[in-house]
């Protein structure tokens, strides 16, 4: 008996755009047949964070062995894959490129379609994954180390951005605070752990609103206020409690992003929202929306953690859709490291 029917679309998906090294096989745009992801987080971490040029030589140490290794969990062949879908925007542009290289290699070679795909939309589309009855139309809050972005998801790969961030991410704020309180990379992850430990109230970290957008969002002050606070506490000789500093941090993101996003779901007249991105692990961030989600009557979607950080599946799954509206690259298929949602 055949594993696949002849209407079956299988995408071969590669993602490169920062420090995960990563390879999937999506069935029909909802089925996750392998995803492989070799991440460099052990590499980077006695840097402080990501270095460019140390990514980009580690992805291409490790691309193939991942491609390879995607391929063989999924019990497939390039002969049995429909097209190939790559990330080829937004991130650091020389890890980007070996994405971009050896996906327009291996179509190249083999004559498969290649589907550009950009990096916000895979992590909008990580929803789609363990939600199969989720679609169109709804809102999405993408929050992860490098965007902060209040998205209406109009249809599949058709967005709105109605708001974004004016400085710092919320991912990129979580690591700065890290660092400055001696948790080290990266940042999320152990704020998260630790602000268990700490009280949240302990400390009124300030809320930022922009004037000229009610969805906009703005960390920097916040940030800026942590380390105000951290000096002050040198200065006088006090101990500082870093579950405190954490825990109110993380409180002061959380009460932003919940607030301006079901704002936005309420305003725009959705019953459906969810997340995405690096910073849609944090346990505490799920535990607020699921609450106030269900106190608002609203459903609620958010992909496991490991949909959440970068990997290949959910470019897998937002190049099949692409796919299917008749998307196709030619091999002058380019990174483009500030590739604007909406734009590709």
């Amino acid at each position: 008996m055949e594993r696949f029917n002849k209407e079956d679309i299988l995408i071969l998906a590669i993602e490169s755009s920062c420090d995960e090294t990563a390879a999937s096989v999506v069935k029909n745009g909802r089925e996750v047949l392998s995803n492989i992801i070799y991440t460099q987080i052990a590499l980077h971490t006695q840097f402080g964070g990501v270095v460019p040029e140390i990514a980009s030589r580690k992805h291409i140490e490790k691309i193939n062995q991942v491609i390879e290794q995607a391929l063989k969990e999924a019990e497939v062949t390039l002969q049995d894959i429909t097209a190939i879908a790559v990330t080829y925007g937004p991130g650091l542009v020389g890890a980007l490129l070996v994405g971009v290289a050896e996906a327009k290699a291996i179509s190249f070679a083999t004559g498969i379609p290649l589907v550009g795909v950009h990096h916000i939309s895979g992590h909008i589309s990580a929803n789609y994954i363990e939600h199969k009855e989720l679609e169109p139309p709804f809102v999405c809050l993408v929050a992860s180390g490098g965007h902060s972005h209040l998205v209406i998801v109009r249809d599949y790969g058709e967005y709105e951005i109605i708001g974004r961030t004016r400085d710092d991410a919320a991912g990129e704020a979580f690591d700065k605070v890290a660092r400055a309180i001696g948790l080290g990379y990266p940042g999320g992850p152990k704020i998260d752990k630790l602000s268990r430990e700490g009280n949240p109230d302990a400390i009124p970290f300030p809320r930022a609103k922009v004037a000229e957008n009610e969805y906009d969002f703005s960390f920097s002050g916040l940030k800026s206020a942590v380390l105000n606070y951290l000096n002050s506490c040198q200065m006088k000789g006090e101990k500082v409690n870093q579950a405190d500093v954490a825990a109110s941090f993380q409180k002061a993101v959380i009460d932003v992003l919940v607030e301006h996003s079901l704002h936005a779901v309420k305003a725009y007249g959705f019953r459906k929202f969810a997340i995405a991105g690096g910073v849609a692990s944090n346990s505490s961030l799920r535990e607020a929306f699921e609450r106030e989600c269900a106190r608002r009557k609203i459903e609620f979607y958010y992909p496991s953690p490991v949909y959440c950080t970068d990997n290949a599946a959910m470019i897998g799954v937002a190049g099949y859709y692409e796919y299917q509206k008749g998307v196709r690259h030619g091999y002058d298929l380019n990174a483009v490291p500030n590739l604007k949602l909406g734009e590709w």
